[in-house]
């Protein structure tokens, strides 16, 4: 293995997947961890090994610098440092310039400036970066393990400590297929059917294998394992500007807006975004042109650039549908629409396609809906997207912010969770989540619980298999550490105001938009997940019903209760699907574990 890559002046981003093991390892381990997220990175495979300490490895989607120099794992000039990285630093330019003192760089990448700033800075290194990043660093020379990852857990890391050896990956397919047993974690599947809990930050639903928290970093040596937090949000709130007046907090994050698109926009394949009928997609669409008619200017040529693609998806319910808002959104620009469709007959196959991909639970069939717009993205080689999480969280978006009770589901009364069909000593398993609330406020506090516990990192887990199901890259420009701080320290009257939410974000977007331009209004439920489970896809369901009924698993459930909630489900009491689509995720698992 060399050290270093090729005298490159490009910028080597790089969507990925790691792995590697470090203790008693065979060769054929990496390999079977390489191969199981080869999707993840299908354009190259490579691979290092410090004889009887470690072995890493690495899959490789190319977006930026396309060449094969920038394949890792990546070492410095020393040969002490071997870096696997997935994901970008948007602010490598800057760090370099800080660091070419001390470093010889040998390549323009953010593969090396990462590795130069860690070889520099050590773990405070990450307090540096600006970027969505997991990464692993061996040092050859202290045999210890380090790896980081970004702050709100935009990139995953798994890890199973099991005997002498320590195991990590991008995904938890790769942990089992280098021999850890595939073995549901009781407690965190109870907590999920109890309280709707997807677990906390360093949960998963297996046992055995843990995912470093976002915001986190650990270390490995002598089979001594030593995590650390690295990103303290509530400390960098006490940080951020006081007493600003509404004009200026809004002049303020209408820059830092157009910075974090602007950083968003590097990339040497096509880039495309996804968009919904709402203010959030408003804002994307306004500023993802604004970035592209300034490109444009400064290229200095007369010829008129193709507009990036917008995409969104439809079911062809007008009830759910947020079509006609986003037609109507995208007329008066030079934007083409991509319009993907998801019919009720293609959700079986998708549903246990997309179950293989996550490996644990996930939002039902608008991420179904949402994965075929990354399937339609590869097939026209559009290979990034941009979409617009993290709005509600940093705005007071959600109607329960402002309600007495500590819901985590829109649009929803009666409780979404059906205790009555799960098994006592199933239920006794269950562990009622208990979120800090670290301010005196109770609506920061929610803010804060979906940003670092529940919404944001489930929706982030969510799509980062979906989009590297299909071997694409999904940027999130909104949740850029610089916005959500600085908008979740803002008074709460500039996030509501006279019962508008997101008052602020409005008035941005009023400045870049048609003034009579209507959204869609907010809904919570953007398909027809109730009326399909019900009706089209009621045999499917009844189906997966069975699936528990007759597995090993039937000891979680009062079986006869678990048939009575379908039977009511089907005579009408829909008012929520999750208790069905919770049973889909189980069966889904058990399907899997079969093959």
């Amino acid at each position: 293995m060399g050290k270093g890559r090729a005298n490159d002046k490009k910028q080597s981003t790089i969507m990925c997947g790691i792995a590697g093991i470090i203790g008693d390892f065979e060769t054929n381990q990496l390999d079977d961890m390489l191969l199981s997220q080869h999707h993840r990175g299908p354009d190259a495979t490579c691979r290092y090994s410090d004889a009887g300490f470690a072995t890493l490895g690495h899959n490789r989607l190319a977006i930026i610098d396309l060449s094969p120099q920038s394949n890792q794992p990546f070492l410095d000039p020393s040969g002490r440092y071997v870096l696997v990285f997935n994901g970008e630093i948007y602010n490598y330019r800057e760090l370099k310039v800080e660091l070419e003192a001390d470093y010889i760089f040998k390549t323009d990448s953010d593969t090396e400036v990462l590795l130069a700033a860690f070889v520099s800075y050590g773990s405070d290194c990450l307090q540096k970066l600006n970027g969505m990043f997991s990464f692993a660093i061996w040092d050859n020379q202290e045999k210890k393990l380090f790896a980081g990852r970004d702050r709100f857990g935009v990139k995953p890391f798994f890890y199973s400590k099991k005997g002498e050896s320590f195991y990590f990956s991008s995904e938890i397919k790769a942990i089992h297929a280098a021999g850890i047993a595939k073995k549901p974690d009781e407690k965190v599947w109870a907590s999920y059917f109890v309280y709707g809990s997807y677990g906390n930050p360093a949960e998963t639903f297996w046992e055995e294998i843990l995912q470093l928290p976002g915001g986190h970093f650990l270390e490995y040596q002598n089979q001594k394992l030593t995590l650390k937090k690295w990103y303290f949000f509530e400390k960098e709130i006490d940080k951020q500007p006081l007493n600003l007046t509404f004009d200026q907090a809004k002049e303020y994050y209408t820059s830092l807006l157009k910075d974090s698109i602007k950083l968003r926009f590097n990339a040497d394949v096509p880039v495309g975004f996804n968009i919904s009928g709402g203010l959030d997609s408003s804002v994307l669409l306004a500023l993802v042109n604004l970035q592209e008619k300034s490109k444009s200017l400064k290229s200095k040529s007369d010829a008129l650039q193709p507009a990036i693609s917008a995409y969104t998806f439809y079911t062809n319910d007008e009830a759910y549908d947020e079509l006609p808002w986003v037609e109507r959104m995208i007329a008066n620009t030079r934007n083409p629409l991509v319009k993907v469709l998801l019919k009720a007959e293609e959700v079986p196959d998708l549903t246990q396609k997309i179950a293989f991909q996550q490996e644990e639970p996930f939002g039902g069939i608008p991420t179904l809906a949402y994965a075929k717009i990354f399937q339609q993205a590869r097939k026209q080689d559009v290979l990034v997207l941009l979409d617009g999480q993290g709005m509600d969280e940093q705005w007071a978006g959600y109607d329960y912010y402002t309600q007495e009770k500590e819901a985590t589901i829109q649009g929803v009364s009666d409780s979404p969770f059906k205790i009555n069909m799960l098994s006592d000593s199933f239920l006794e398993k269950a562990i009622k989540p208990n979120y800090p609330k670290p301010f005196t406020d109770a609506i920061l506090n929610k803010q804060y619980r979906d940003l670092l516990y529940t919404k944001i990192p489930r929706a982030l887990r969510f799509n980062d298999r979906i989009s590297m199901a299909f071997s694409t890259e999904l940027r999130e420009p909104f949740l850029d550490y610089r916005l959500v701080e600085f908008a979740f320290s803002l008074p709460l009257d500039f996030k509501i105001s006279k019962g508008q939410t997101k008052f602020m974000l409005r008035e941005i977007a009023s400045e870049y938009l048609a003034d009579d331009l209507v959204f869609a209004p907010k809904r919570p439920l953007q398909t027809p997940q109730r009326e399909w489970l019900a009706e089209d896809l009621k045999d499917w369901v009844s189906e997966c019903f069975e699936v528990i009924i007759t597995s090993e698993f039937s000891s979680w459930f009062n079986v006869e209760a678990l048939k009575i909630e379908w039977q009511l489900y089907l005579d009408g009491q829909r008012q929520s699907s999750f208790h069905v689509w919770q049973c889909i995720s189980l069966a889904q698992m058990i399907i899997g574990n079969k093959q």
